[in-house]
């Protein structure tokens, strides 16, 4: 469904209705949908959320760890035959895990493999709020859980995808939060002002190499007309800046080396909050800088 539904609409329909309109926001478990028609209604879509995780939350941990059970491995067999719902699909090439190597699919079949041997149901996490790498970390590092403390990560991880999807189908008062923002500033404190006409490279960065992910130059302000990242989760992991300094302090015609001593500035950073708030701003010299997380 590509349409946006109200809360309002959704409060006004019957069974049937709410349950056709929300039936696919948890992966192949219309019941959750069922069971939160009982709550309405909703005076936030926040708290539309939270119903139908509160029915899950219901259940035995038997039901439960089946209810996991029915999402798909990442990168899985299912993914590749195509046996998987359309937002997981899109989730999951959203990441690029849809157009791996064979290499890297047999790495990713071996953690599923050895994920289900352990506990019974496949490894879930929100694939929108990680990097490739990230979701590799995770996978070692939950291979390690006792069974019950993973069964929860899996729950708290499908309340991060559901939310999204929710967000995304439903209009309303007291939407949850589920979008973070990067941003940068570069001041030159040099001539004690926003340097303006300053190149900017994002990356992120992985074990494999570095991905271009957006280019901008500074305004008159010394900052990006738009955030670098806006209007979706930051994914976690590393991430690198790349600053072009060296050109802007060419540009103002200052006396300087013929071989500064500041070319290209790279300020490499973790993001570990998917919805929050990145700023990475940049005082610089020709001889020096300096950063920090503001806000």
């Amino acid at each position: 469904m590509s349409d946006r539904i109200s809360l309002d609409d959704l409060n006004g329909r019957d069974r049937a209705g709410f349950i056709a309109a929300l039936g696919d926001i948890f992966e192949h478990t219309p019941w959750v949908a069922e069971g939160a028609y009982a709550r309405r209604p909703f005076a936030t879509v926040a708290a539309l959320h939270e119903a139908m995780m509160g029915v899950v939350r219901a259940r035995t941990e038997a039901e439960q760890a089946t209810f996991v059970a029915v999402h798909p491995d990442l990168a899985g067999k299912a993914a590749r035959a195509g046996a998987m719902t359309a937002a997981s699909v899109s989730e999951q090439a959203g990441l690029g895990l849809d157009r791996l190597s064979e290499e890297e699919y047999g790495r990713f079949e071996a953690l599923n493999t050895a994920y289900r041997e352990r506990f019974g149901f496949p490894f879930v996490i929100c694939v929108r709020r990680q990097t490739r790498d990230a979701i590799l970390d995770a996978f070692e590092r939950r291979l390690a859980h006792e069974r019950a403390e993973e069964l929860a990560a899996a729950l708290a991880e499908i309340g991060h995808i559901t939310r999204l999807r929710l967000v995304e189908r439903v209009d309303g008062p007291g939407a949850p939060e589920v979008v973070g923002r990067l941003s940068t500033h570069v001041l030159d404190t040099h001539k004690g002002g926003p340097a303006a006409g300053v190149g900017i490279d994002l990356y992120e960065v992985g074990a494999s190499g570095r991905a271009l992910l957006r280019q901008a130059t500074t305004n008159e302000d010394g900052r990006t007309d738009a955030p670098l990242i806006a209007g979706a989760p930051l994914r976690i992991g590393t991430y690198e800046l790349v600053f072009q300094m060296g050109a802007y302090f060419a540009a103002r015609g200052l006396d300087l080396p013929e071989r500064p001593f500041l070319d290209a500035v790279p300020i490499r950073f973790g993001i570990a909050e998917p919805e929050g708030h990145y700023h990475v701003p940049l005082a610089v010299t020709p001889w020096s800088y300096s950063t920090y997380r503001g806000s």
